[in-house]
């Protein structure tokens, strides 16, 4: 008898009709001699209702009342699924991300796992019930209701089959699996049949929408085996695995985007290691997540220094450098929002050179103006205007052959 944890996003449960086509799907997999963990997502739009609840009351809610609120949309879930199980006479347990024993820390709204408990899961399987965990969310060390922040029930499944030790873990979501790009972007796109862990966590960070980035990060450090599946549709998804088991290694593997960049620059520094210490370490204590870091030297005694971060924590990183001045005694703080990072990701490109090469081509061929450049062994990212994004992501996807048309008759490297 296998052990497989499955979860089912928002979408996928996102009305009855659809619960109860989950439950079916479930039925299928415990036909099949196997034990089944799920997580949940709350119902469709529910998180967007309650966040518009709670700004009806204040603009500024406490994020701690907020993590309690927000994690009744999965409860909500696990009630109707295990209802929906136990109408087809299928033994259904659900749990809270505390009963299911989701210890995390005590950062709210973004709490990272520490540790699961897995012996009140374990006695519900050896009883033979399907345990249906509410996803996104876990307790603190002091007893507090905590959240994992959008997308973490892909965290929330991917660290119970970790725990668990199960055989996969199956993401089920409203696409049929990992695509070259984004299909709304560059229709040619294609699905892939596998993918690599540092691929997909590459593309996951840079703005891949289909998982999770810290659910990738958890399969890849616990070696668990990942699927990417659709709700909708019965066909093959997309395995995500070690890169050793691929067969097929690619220059470029996909091209990801991200719609809600934004860029600061801090003018005039002192130009000493202890100002860029000081600077991105303050930046980390208010958790605002830094991406592309460039610097540039001038008059020797001052450095210019510009950074890339989430369009909703620009002001926040501002305020933080503002509260600086005094200490680092920068000239001036410049910010500039309405930005889009595209990025091609590819396990080949450390083994093949001529590939920024291609980017910056294609990109400057299209009269794509690049603001800012930062590369890894297997990605490289640029930011651009958020409205020259789409065709970016067309250009960077046929440059590469990694059109429909073109990849059939492509050869990996």
């Amino acid at each position: 008898m296998g052990l497989v944890v499955q979860k089912f996003g928002g979408t996928s449960v996102g009305s009855v009709e659809r619960i109860q086509k989950v439950a079916e799907r479930i039925n299928r997999t415990i036909r099949e001699g196997n034990q089944v963990v799920v997580t949940v997502s709350a119902m469709g739009k529910t998180t967007d209702e309650l966040v518009g609840l709670a700004k009806a009351i204040t603009d500024r809610p406490s994020q701690r009342e907020m993590d309690v609120l927000l994690t009744t949309g999965e409860q909500v879930t696990i009630a109707l699924l295990s209802m929906a199980l136990q109408q087809r006479g299928i033994k259904a347990h659900p749990m809270t991300g505390w009963q299911a024993g989701i210890h995390t820390d005590d950062v709210y709204g973004k709490a990272r796992i520490e540790s699961i408990d897995t012996e009140r899961v374990r006695a519900c399987l050896d009883q033979g019930e399907v345990v249906v965990v509410a996803g996104f969310q876990g307790i603190s060390p002091d007893g507090h209701i905590t959240t994992l922040g959008r997308g973490g029930s892909d965290t929330t499944a991917v660290a119970l089959a970790a725990a668990l030790q199960a055989d996969r873990c199956e993401i089920f979501t409203d696409v049929t699996g990992v695509f070259t790009a984004d299909p709304r972007l560059a229709p040619q796109a294609r699905k892939l049949q596998e993918i690599s862990f540092e691929e997909m966590l590459e593309l996951a960070n840079l703005g891949a929408g289909v998982l999770h980035p810290r659910s990738v990060e958890c399969a890849m450090t616990h070696g668990v085996p990942l699927v990417v599946r659709s709700s909708f549709v019965d066909e093959e998804g997309t395995w995500v695995k070690e890169a050793a088991q691929m067969e097929e290694v690619w220059n470029v593997r996909g091209v990801a985007h991200d719609l809600q960049v934004a860029r600061v620059k801090v003018l005039g520094l002192p130009n000493s290691s202890k100002t860029l210490t000081t600077l991105f370490s303050r930046l980390a204590d208010a958790h605002i997540n830094v991406d592309m870091i460039v610097t540039s030297e001038h008059a020797r005694e001052r450095i210019d220094v510009a950074f890339s971060v989430h369009e909703n924590e620009w002001e926040s990183a501002k305020e933080v450098i503002e509260g600086l001045k005094d200490e680092l005694r920068y000239l001036e703080v410049l910010s500039e929002t309405g930005l889009a990072k595209v990025s091609t990701v590819g396990a080949g490109m450390v083994t093949n050179p001529g590939v920024a090469a291609k980017m910056f081509t294609s990109l400057s061929e299209a009269n794509i103006h690049i603001k800012m450049v930062s590369t890894s062994e297997i990605k490289i990212s640029c930011v651009i205007a958020k409205e020259q994004a789409t065709r970016a992501v067309k250009e960077l996807h046929r440059a590469f052959g990694l059109d429909v048309e073109e990849a059939l008759t492509a050869v990996p490297s």
